[in-house]
């Protein structure tokens, strides 16, 4: 093409140049940002630290089949009528038959799992679900020595097993520091998913402190974790173990892009007890716990949403030796914050039985210091079972429910007694706001507020002093426990 005006040919060739700059600008930017930015290579990573990661198969003992009772009989009837000998094996005729005999068994393989070794002497970390109910472990190297294993201990709360095998001058992991990841750092799995050994998958770290269990803040990521991989390591990019893979989010049984680790922190207080005694001691204060809402904290004077908020003291336990009552938020233990209820458990669990501890306490608009002796958790310590709430006084007179929705009945006297209360009213109709916040009949409203209930005159008075503006945060007795439960006074609806 030609342009008879050169001063057209400029234009035509500026508004080309303008066209494509940005396009031809863009690639060599993103030319130059891809040279620039090195992905990971796993791959000298990997190589050192296959060697470490074992294969874990366990075993059971199974009766074998047709020896069961009566199996025997019926075969040696079927050898007599076709055959007309007798069966191979039996005892000869006359013989007394054998009392006590013990049945036949063989070994059965229940599951396959992983893990890896931290000394060079033979110790294996691993998951306690991996190896629980086991009758033997086998462990397997890379290396295809394969040994059979003792389990040192395991501890099912944090879903940690200590192993040993006898062999020396093994190659081992090192162990990093959990408490310094950081979400987005890149992470990898080495393990035997569906029995596929040293099968290695990546990918990054996606959240920390996970609360899925009381004892544990989980690692979150997004790693490719399958049933096989249990008890395998979770490695940074120093080469060091950071966490012990172990549960996965699916809905189908397989990986869904969600797994967890136990940090390997954790791990490690648990398998230095493990090691010494063989089980985990963990200390106990006996309370029941609960979130604190913001609701709650605002209705409490609370400021913001933090601490622990007790739902149920255990008579007799050390809770209640130290004055904590149902209703109070603990803020702090041993001079620790506690920013969320499952901080609680985990502070206690580390502390030994016998210790004496400082605890700070939200009660009616204070703080309050008290002193509490830890005591120590039973393995198998089964919660109380929550007593049911009784029946109503008869001739109890119903009324029109209050701005909060209640009516509410005075509580005898053996009636508080029982319950082991000081005072307290019971919940006779539940309307309105307190039908919507949970509120049933039978409860017993302890508190409202900062203020003791006592009978059911002085709470409807209270209620009707409420600012219909604001919250109230009314302390509620059901069975064992006590919960805070937040309503805005309301109109309500007569039954």
């Amino acid at each position: 093409m030609t342009f008879r005006s050169p001063a057209l040919a400029r234009a035509m060739v500026m508004a080309a140049i303008l066209v494509l700059g940005p396009t031809v600008a863009e690639v060599s930017h993103a030319q130059a940002a891809a040279a620039n930015y090195n992905l990971p290579d796993f791959t000298d990573l990997v190589e050192k630290a296959s060697p470490a990661v074992v294969n874990i198969r366990t075993t059971e003992r199974v009766r074998q089949r047709g020896s069961a009772p009566g199996d025997d009989d019926e075969m040696a009837e079927f050898f007599r009528r076709f055959f007309g000998v007798p069966m191979p094996g039996a005892p000869a005729p006359g013989t007394p038959p054998r009392r006590g005999q013990p049945p036949q068994q063989e070994e059965q393989s229940r599951g396959v799992g992983s893990g890896f070794i931290i000394s060079q002497d033979g110790f294996v970390m691993t998951n306690a679900h991996v190896v629980a109910d086991a009758e033997t472990i086998y462990v397997t190297l890379p290396d295809k020595r394969e040994f059979k294993a003792k389990l040192i201990g395991s501890d099912k709360r944090t879903d940690v097993a200590l192993l040993k095998i006898e062999a020396s001058g093994l190659p081992r992991l090192p162990l990093g520091d959990s408490n310094k990841i950081r979400a987005g750092e890149w992470v990898l799995a080495i393990g035997s998913p569906f029995g596929l050994d040293n099968s290695v998958t990546a990918g990054i770290v996606s959240a920390k402190g996970r609360d899925t269990g009381d004892y544990l803040p989980f690692i979150q990521t997004d790693v490719a974790v399958n049933p096989g991989n249990s008890g395998g390591p979770l490695i940074n990019l120093r080469g060091e173990v950071i966490g012990i893979n172990s549960q996965i989010y699916s809905r189908s049984g397989g990986y869904m892009g969600i797994s967890f680790a136990i940090p390997i922190d954790e791990a490690l207080r648990v398998t230095e007890q493990l090691k010494t005694t063989g089980r985990v001691t963990r200390g106990r204060i006996a309370v029941a716990i609960g979130d604190v809402t913001k609701e709650v904290a605002d209705s409490l004077g609370l400021g913001r949403a933090r601490g622990a908020l007790v739902g149920s003291v255990e008579p007799g336990g050390p809770a209640e030796k130290a004055g904590i009552e149902a209703g109070d938020i603990i803020l702090k233990f041993n001079g620790r914050d506690i920013e969320r209820a499952s901080d609680l458990p985990r502070l206690v669990g580390d502390t030994k039985p016998g210790t004496r501890v400082p605890l700070q306490l939200w009660r009616k608009g204070a703080t309050r210091e008290v002193t509490i002796t830890v005591t120590e958790l039973e393995p198998d310590g089964k919660a109380r079972a929550s007593s049911s709430a009784k029946p109503k006084e008869e001739g109890a007179q119903a009324s029109k429910p209050n701005a909060l929705g209640l009516v509410v009945n005075d509580v005898p006297d053996a009636r508080l007694k029982e319950l082991k209360l000081k005072s307290g009213v019971e919940v006779e109709v539940a309307d309105g706001p307190a039908l919507r916040a949970g509120i049933r009949p039978g409860d017993i409203i302890l508190r409202l507020g900062d203020t003791d209930v006592t009978n059911a005159r002085q709470f409807n008075e209270l209620v009707r002093s409420l600012d219909k503006s604001r919250i109230a945060a009314v302390f509620v007795r059901r069975g064992d426990a006590t919960q805070v439960l937040t309503l805005r006074p309301g109109a309500t609806s007569v039954r």
